[in-house]
This record gives C-alpha cells, sequence and structure tokens, in this order.
C-alpha cells in the first residue's frame, strides 16, 4: 500500500526541471528548478536544491545562506490567542507620530544578524510599542498581520495553472497580457467551448498565457492552431506551465500573413522559400549566397583574411561557412514542412472554435480567420476595450455568417470575508475587459451553388408521392378542358 501512496503521490511531487510558482503573501513568480541556480523573489536570494522531492503547495522558510527547509506553520500571537494583551475600546486616542515604537532601524537589523525568524521579530515589535495595547481588537490583527507580511522569510511553492499564472502576469505586468483578468480567461474557454479532441484556432498577443490556458483545458487532445504575426510566435506564457511533451505535438503554428494566399489557393503554388514565411531575399542570401556571391568578391575576401593564414586554416574556414549554410537549409527546409503541414490542417476549414485576444485591431483579423471555422460554432475575441469590439459586432452583422452576437464586459468585486469586518476590498481592478462572442452559420457564398428550377428538376428526380400527385392534377386539367 506503501507503494501505491508513493506513485500516487509523485504526480504532486516536485522534479528537478519543474516549472514552479513562488508565492509571498499576494506576490508571485515563474520559475523553473535548476540546481545551483540563484533566485531573487522579492528582495530576497535563495536556491530551489532542497524543494525537489516535497510536495506542492509545501511552506518553506529562507534560511541564512539562502537555504530553503520546510516550515511547520505556527499560531502567530494575537490579541485573542494572548490573554496578557488588552485592548482599548477604540482608536480615538491613538495618534500616528512615528514615536510609539521603540526599536529603531538598527535594532531590526541586529535582532535579524542574531537569528531570529519572522515571528519572533513581529514578538518583539508588539511588546516594543507602546499604542498596541490601547488599539482595538481589529487594530491589533491588522498591526500583526502587516508585520508578519514584511519580515516573515517564508514561501509556498505552487504547480503553475491557468488560475495562478493570470493572477500572476496580473498582478506584476497587466500589460502584457492586455489587462486580461483570470475571470474574463475563465469565460473564453467557456464560451469558446473549449474541450479535449477539438481542433481551436488562436491568435494572442497575452505572451502565450491564452493559449497555455487553452492546451490545459484540452489536456493533450485535439489540435491548437496559433496564428502569430512578426517573425514567430511568442510562447513565454505557455512554457512557465511546464507541459509534457506529447502537449506541444498538438500545437501547430502558423504566420498571419500567409492567411489571404492560404484562402486564395495561392500558398502551394509558391516556391519553398515563400512558403516557409520568410522573405525571399533574405533566405537566398543565407542558403544560396555562396553561389550567387560574384568570383571577385571571394578571391578578395580569401586575400584580406591574411596571407600568414596556412592552408589548413583556410579550408577549415570554409568547411565552417559550408556547415552554417547546411544547417540553415535544413532549418528553413523544416520550417517549410511544417507550415505544408499546418496549411493542410486549415485547408478544410472544420475548425472547431476561434479564440482571439490581440492588442491588434480585432475586426481584419476576426473576418479572415472566421472563414476557417465550421458552421455551427463558437468565436470569442477579447479586447481591452469596447469601441473596437463595437466596430468588430456592426460588420458581422453586415456580411452575416454569425448569430448569437453578444458583447459583455466582466466585472469581478473580492470581498473580505471577517468576523464583524465583511466588506468590499478597497483595492480592485477597474475592469476586466470586454468580450465578443457569436456562433458560426452557413451562408450562400459557404453553399454549394443555386441552381435554377429547370436545372433542379433535371438533376434531381422528384419524389413517387408528389410525381403521381401532379400527374392527377395534369390529368384532371386535361378533362376540364375537353369537356369545355
Amino acid at each position: 500500500m506503501a507503494d501505491n501512496g508513493d506513485d500516487v503521490d509523485a504526480e504532486y511531487r516536485i522534479r528537478d526541471g519543474d516549472y514552479i510558482v513562488l508565492k509571498r503573501g499576494e506576490v508571485y513568480k515563474a520559475a523553473q528548478i535548476q540546481k545551483k541556480r540563484k533566485v531573487i523573489f522579492e528582495k530576497q536570494w535563495f536556491f530551489l536544491d532542497n524543494v525537489v522531492g516535497e510536495l506542492y503547495g509545501t511552506i518553506f522558510e529562507i534560511q541564512a545562506g539562502g537555504i530553503l527547509k520546510p516550515h511547520a506553520p505556527k499560531p502567530i500571537p494575537s490579541a485573542e490567542d494572548n490573554e496578557s494583551k488588552e485592548a482599548g475600546a477604540d482608536n480615538r486616542n491613538i495618534v500616528d507620530d512615528g514615536k510609539s515604537q521603540k526599536l529603531t532601524r538598527d535594532d531590526i537589523e541586529m535582532l535579524k544578524e542574531q537569528g531570529l525568524k519572522g515571528q519572533e521579530i513581529v514578538q518583539q515589535l508588539i511588546d516594543n510599542s507602546t499604542t498596541f495595547k490601547d488599539k482595538t481588537e481589529f487594530a491589533q490583527d491588522k498591526y500583526i498581520k502587516k508585520k508578519k507580511k514584511k519580515y516573515d522569510n517564508n514561501l509556498t511553492v505552487l504547480k503553475p495553472c491557468t488560475r495562478i499564472l493570470a493572477m500572476m502576469y496580473h498582478g506584476r505586468e497587466p500589460g502584457k497580457i492586455c489587462h486580461l483578468r483570470h475571470d474574463t480567461l475563465a469565460q473564453m474557454l467557456t464560451q469558446g467551448n473549449i474541450h479535449a479532441g477539438s481542433k481551436v484556432l488562436v491568435f494572442e498577443t497575452c505572451a502565450g498565457l491564452v493559449l497555455g490556458a487553452i492546451m490545459e483545458r484540452m489536456g493533450g487532445y485535439g489540435s491548437v492552431v496559433q496564428f502569430y504575426p512578426g517573425g514567430g510566435p511568442a510562447r513565454a506564457g505557455m512554457e512557465n506551465f511546464g507541459f509534457p511533451p506529447h502537449f506541444h505535438e498538438t500545437l501547430h503554428d502558423f504566420p498571419l500573413c500567409k492567411v489571404n494566399a492560404l484562402l486564395a489557393g495561392r500558398l502551394g503554388a509558391e516556391s519553398g522559400p515563400e512558403a516557409s514565411g520568410e522573405p525571399q531575399e533574405e533566405l537566398q542570401d543565407g542558403a544560396d549566397g555562396e553561389e550567387e556571391a560574384p568570383e571577385e568578391s571571394r578571391q578578395m575576401e580569401v586575400s584580406t583574411e591574411g596571407d600568414g593564414e596556412d592552408a589548413a586554416e583556410k579550408e577549415r574556414k570554409e568547411k565552417n561557412r559550408e556547415k552554417k549554410v547546411q544547417e540553415r537549409k535544413v532549418k528553413m527546409e523544416e520550417k517549410r514542412k511544417k507550415l505544408v503541414a499546418t496549411a493542410a490542417l486549415l485547408e478544410g476549414r472544420d475548425a472547431d472554435g476561434l479564440v482571439i485576444a490581440s492588442r491588434f485591431h480585432p475586426t481584419p483579423v476576426l473576418l479572415g480567420l472566421l472563414k476557417f471555422l465550421a458552421p455551427s460554432r463558437p468565436f470569442v475575441v477579447y479586447c481591452q476595450y469596447r469601441e473596437p469590439l463595437i466596430e468588430c459586432y456592426t460588420k458581422l452583422r453586415e456580411q452575416g455568417g454569425a448569430i448569437s452576437l453578444r458583447l459583455t464586459d466582466s466585472w469581478l468585486r473580492h470581498y473580505q470575508v471577517l468576523p464583524n469586518r465583511t466588506h468590499p476590498v478597497l483595492l480592485m481592478s477597474g475592469g476586466g475587459g470586454y468580450l465578443l462572442t457569436g456562433m458560426t452559420v452557413a451562408t450562400e457564398t459557404d453553399a454549394r451553388p443555386v441552381k435554377t428550377a429547370t436545372q433542379a428538376k433535371d438533376a434531381e428526380p422528384e419524389p413517387a408521392s408528389k410525381r403521381i400527385r401532379l400527374e392527377e392534377v395534369d390529368a384532371g386539367t386535361v378533362n376540364k378542358s375537353d369537356a369545355q
């Protein structure tokens, strides 16, 4: 039984090379476990060597020399637990003049040098405060929590997930993810019907956070096609999830600049370098530069290398140059093959969902990528501002091809829930962005060509019951004309 328990816990134990999230208070930081690598977090440095083998969610204490040691949480002294501490009726007579604390900054630094832990330093601050006894119980608890947050050296190691990484990016660098909040991201995954085994199209400039959330929801089953602007896709946020290798096999990428060529059917007719998404001139300079360079320039280059070099040195440089050219050719060929495979995946135009979260204007992107979706499939567009989505909504209503269009905004309020102190948190985000959702439908342009009545009658025979009724009607008409 012990072996079975160890096998179950192995999934939740920290291993070398894993991606983790460090938490201290309400601050998060993503990192990768590497031996003898110094990590700086909240103005403190430490090594992550000792966390290997421990369970996720374990609280560690930072000791001298940057060593992390599992910490057993102890109760913090509070006004309710300590009977010797008295509490005042109110705080009206307390004056915040900065003279209530007897310990100076030098004294606190001396306590740290003596090896006192965070809880012990907090207790020293309480004992040397002249106004602590006069504060109310609520004020005393607030004071203890504030000092604990400042002097406590504990941190928690968490397993990366969509919610934690979204809160990390939104708290530290919200501009990188277009101020996308975790509750809005959850709505995007739900409205886009992201599930295992589906084919999802993604265009995002949120550092790969949306892409990672979609891949986590799909669980490594199905396929994800990421459209990217520029030279290559940004996947820093996706890498922080630490997905296993088989997850990456379901991920494909396609340059956004080649979408029109693919829709027009010209992508297959292009040459290899053009189809790879790289400029034609750049590839020619790298791959065929040796054949295209003039013979005189080669001789000049060889002559300027120095007459003192021997033939072996020149031969070595020539081999290195040829090796680099060959490696570049191999890379371009691999990129071309991946592009062709992704194009074949898109040519069916049977994708199951589309998710867009970008700092670019969403209207041209949505109208172009919407053509790869199969009928009756959902799409979701996120934007930090409302006006671009209003224009997108109007365009879709004009051209058709989409129903159930809804433009919504996300609103979230955090509450502090404590006895006799439950109220909304004073500091919170003002808005969570806007979402445009809808469902695709087949239009006349997407359906087969419309036939005339004569062509339809000749092509498809009418049902037998309908032919009998038509013959009876024709016979009755003929008999009536003969009688007249």
